[in-house]
């Protein structure tokens, strides 16, 4: 029996195909798209009947398997999802409406109290592996919003022969992620840009396709844009969905407080393996690039704008690039919806919900919420539905604090206070990015 063989190939050429370790490790394609895989494979169906019982390391291994046997053998990839995945994201009943159940998708029960370390511990682990035996060191470089430099930072402090370069937005990030995306030292170093999460993209892009610096370093990127990053998001998504159906008898809706659009995309993935996802709610703030795309089938990309969901401040998603490689504008109409919640709706949000349930959210989490219950006054929701709640609320105490009080905070969150920032600054200038690498 020939077994299949999975290949990526990019979003802007199928011309060239490679392989999961290719992909994985070189984070851009040659031409400036991004790595898709050339089919998404399928759940058995023993797995997709069994997604509500099966641990939460089990779905990951039956998940990520099929994309990377290749490069990965079955007991290698076990040994990394039990190593990535000592947490889970757990789906908590909040309340009960005419949707049925609405509830949280915890994804905020990793070291860096955010959805990123699951990708970022999955990548870090799997880089490891694949580089076993080289020589040459990587450079791994990240742009971030907020959360996901964090998450990357803790995910390959102290690898061997690789180190991590992450940029962000001077001033936009809160003084937490600061420090966990700054803090940290050793094999970890970090670039403040004057200007938007747009502009470290953009330079992080630049200087991977730079045919200079690739002659003087082996780079990687760890952003969404890389698949390896992208994969095991797909992993929460069946997971919750099967908990749900399990539960509720029906399939669930979930609503993902949207920026890069690498999320959403993990949760298309899902729903195309067969989990039991009914339709997706993809929750912007006011930087509604995609939104308005689902609502006129016209992609314009624009400058983004300050807000105070900050990880979700991005004009020009990347994997919007991925979406439109997979789904025609008429399929993704059919299974998402866009919603955007603006700052005060996002405040009033976080506000009203601890009122009526104790529950504190965050205010990513908080858009998505909101926009919950935007599309239930237009009927636009018939099943249970699942907020991705994607960030510990006490990571953005100087929203939250105020119009709540202080949520609990883990120890990793009070740990990483402690650390001092240590940052180069430089302006949105691709030399001078080029000049400190």
């Amino acid at each position: 029996m020939i077994q299949y063989i999975m290949f990526y190939y990019s979003t802007r050429s199928r011309n060239e195909k490679v392989d999961f370790k290719v992909a994985a490790l070189t984070g851009l394609a040659p031409d400036g798209g991004l790595f898709v895989p050339e089919q998404i494979p399928q759940y058995s169906g023993a797995v997709r009947t069994s997604l509500g019982s099966m641990s939460f390391t089990d779905i990951a291994f039956e998940t990520i398997k099929p994309y990377v046997k290749n490069d990965i053998p079955d007991t290698a990839l076990s040994d990394i999802v039990q190593s990535a995945f000592t947490f889970n994201a757990p789906l908590v009943p909040i309340t009960k409406d005419n949707v049925n159940y609405r509830y949280a998708v915890e994804l905020f029960h990793g070291p860096t109290a955010a959805f990123k370390d699951f990708g970022a511990r999955f990548m870090a682990r799997a880089f490891s592996f694949l580089r076993r035996g080289e020589d040459k060191p990587l450079k791994i470089l990240v742009a971030t919003s907020g959360d996901t430099g964090g998450a990357v930072a803790d995910g390959f402090l102290d690898v061997d022969g690789i180190s991590v370069t992450v940029l962000y937005p001077k001033g936009r990030v809160t003084p937490l992620q600061e420090r966990q995306i700054a803090g940290l030292g050793k094999n970890i170093s970090a670039i403040a840009v004057e200007g938007s999460f747009d502009d470290c993209q953009q330079l992080v892009k630049a200087a991977l396709a730079d045919k200079d610096l690739k002659k003087r370093m082996e780079m990687s990127s760890a952003n969404s844009i890389n698949i390896s990053r992208l994969i095991p998001q797909i992993v929460y998504y069946s997971a919750a969905a099967g908990h749900a159906l399990t539960d509720t008898k029906k399939e669930i809706t979930l609503c993902v407080p949207s920026g890069n659009f690498g999320n959403l995309t993990a949760g298309l993935y899902s729903m195309k393996m067969g989990a039991p996802i009914a339709h997706f709610t993809a929750a912007t703030n006011m930087n509604k690039t995609v939104p308005d795309y689902l609502d006129s089938g016209e992609y314009l990309v624009r400058i983004s704008q300050a807000t105070i969901s900050n990880a979700m401040d991005v004009g020009a998603p990347s994997n919007f690039e991925r979406m439109s490689a997979h789904f025609t504008y008429e399929e993704m109409k059919n299974i998402i919806t866009g919603v955007f919640v603006t700052d005060e709706e996002t405040r009033n949000t976080i506000v009203q919900v601890h009122k009526e349930t104790e529950y504190f959210l965050d205010p990513h989490s908080a858009v998505g919420w909101k926009g919950v219950d935007k599309l239930l006054k237009e009927n636009k929701i018939s099943n249970p539905v699942g907020i991705l709640c994607t960030a510990h609320p006490a990571k953005f105490s100087e929203i939250v604090e105020p119009l709540v009080g202080m949520p609990p905070i883990p120890a990793s969150l009070a740990n990483a206070m402690e650390r001092t920032v240590n940052a180069k600054t430089i302006p949105v200038n691709f030399e001078a990015l080029k000049s400190v690498l």
